[in-house]
């Protein structure tokens, strides 16, 4: 064989045998920040180990991020987590793939939020705040001390453009039951919201504008998210939140029509889902796991899970937020707000 030939021979079998030792890859996209930087150490990295495989990482805006790459026919996530709602919408118009549950345990994660093409990942919730130098320990406790101007004088701040949220604790503000907040009368949600919104001081976008607003001491009770409570409170702000009447607002995670690797991605899934790493996320971030299991492993200790808004004591304080009613709800609602808003 001459020199020429047997270089030919190695080139084409080192080509050949390229592929064999070529690592997988998989892109996830999530909400950026620390929530995502959570999700890096405590899901993506362990995985990615697991697995052998390199978990690829981008942010996104929302469900128009994926509706554009469906319907350009250029996917590139495999993953792609969102808000609860856009899931549900995103479900109704055909952009995720159906989820394997024979390779997706599911054990441990509400039933209301496993659906066939997307599932609970972990949990926001909305609470009520206030300022204790201005109401000592007796501050509003519930949306409807919130509403109560004459007990209660003082400034407040909403949100409006979190429309979903929103209504659900103007319902519980006009005396609707937790249980019986969904399926939302959203009249009479909007007509409570009406009534609250010449006395709001401050309407704020954004979990940073929120925490501005109570730190600064611009208003004295506000919604606010509870990561955006707890980080106040852990720098000893004179404020004071709990579960009570809160709205517990699931995080989801889906595939999006002709990812990639969906099969890859499927079993990327699994494991983000399983009880102990739910367990890790939660030890990072103030988002609390969708995996109930994550409380029975033993890693969360008795007063961490009492600080975590889905653990079992504190989840049934609060109102789960129906991402089903809002796929189809979202945007009459959105409408009739920003008219309130308006007049």
């Amino acid at each position: 064989m001459t020199r020429s030939s047997l270089f030919a021979v190695v080139t084409a079998a080192t080509m050949v045998a390229a592929p064999a030792f070529a690592q997988q890859s998989i892109t996830v996209s999530s909400a950026g920040g620390a929530y995502q930087e959570a999700q890096r150490k405590a899901l993506f990295t362990p995985t990615a180990k697991e697995l052998g495989i390199t978990i690829k990482e981008d942010t996104t805006t929302g469900i128009n991020d994926v509706r554009l790459q469906v319907a350009g026919r250029a996917v590139k996530w495999d993953l792609a987590q969102l808000n609860g709602y856009e899931c549900a919408r995103g479900a109704k118009e055909g952009l995720f793939e159906p989820i394997d549950y024979k390779i997706v345990d599911t054990t441990g994660i509400d039933p209301r939020l496993v659906h066939p093409e997307w599932v609970a990942i972990s949990y926001t919730s909305l609470v009520l705040i206030y300022n204790t130098k201005v109401y000592g320990e007796n501050g509003p406790k519930t949306w409807a001390d919130f509403w109560d101007v004459k007990k209660f004088p003082g400034r407040r701040a909403l949100s409006h453009v979190f429309s979903p949220d929103m209504l659900s604790v103007a319902a519980m503000a006009d005396g609707v039951q937790m249980d019986k907040v969904y399926p939302l009368d959203m009249d009479r949600a909007l007509k409570s919201f009406a009534k609250i919104k010449n006395d709001v001081s401050a309407w704020w976008t954004s979990g940073a504008q929120a925490t501005q607003l109570v730190k600064d001491g611009e208003v004295d009770m506000a919604s606010i998210w509870n990561g955006r409570a707890s980080a106040l409170v852990a720098d000893g702000a004179p404020v004071r939140f709990s579960y009570d009447q809160a709205v517990l607002m699931p995080g989801c995670i889906a595939i999006p029509k002709g990812a990639p690797n969906k099969a890859l991605a499927m079993k990327a899934l699994a494991n983000f889902l399983k009880p102990e790493l739910q367990a890790d996320f939660s030890l990072l971030i103030a988002n609390g796991p969708a995996n109930q299991g994550a409380f029975s492993t033993g890693k969360i200790p008795p007063e961490r899970a009492a600080q975590i808004n889905s653990s079992p004591d504190n989840a049934k304080k609060q109102v789960l937020l129906d991402p089903t009613y809002w796929a189809d709800n979202l945007v009459t609602a959105t409408e009739k707000l920003n008219e309130i808003m308006q007049r």
